[in-house]
């Protein structure tokens, strides 16, 4: 899962590297609520993957 965060974390660098390049306003910000999106599905990924680890040495 850490690939699929890091998946994440680069489409939203990529987003707002788009965000930047457009004048529009609205397709700037539809880039960035992009953004935002992909790092929150970054960050619940990274979640789930602490929180399968800390299971997992708790069942030692």
């Amino acid at each position: 899962m850490v690939k699929q965060a890091k998946f994440f974390r680069k489409q939203a660098e990529t987003a707002e590297r788009m965000a930047l390049a457009y004048s529009d306003a609205e397709l700037s910000q539809n880039f960035l609520n992009m953004a935002k999106a992909y790092r929150n599905q970054a960050d619940v990924l990274k979640a789930k993957e602490k929180s399968k680890a800390k299971k997992k040495s708790n069942k030692k």
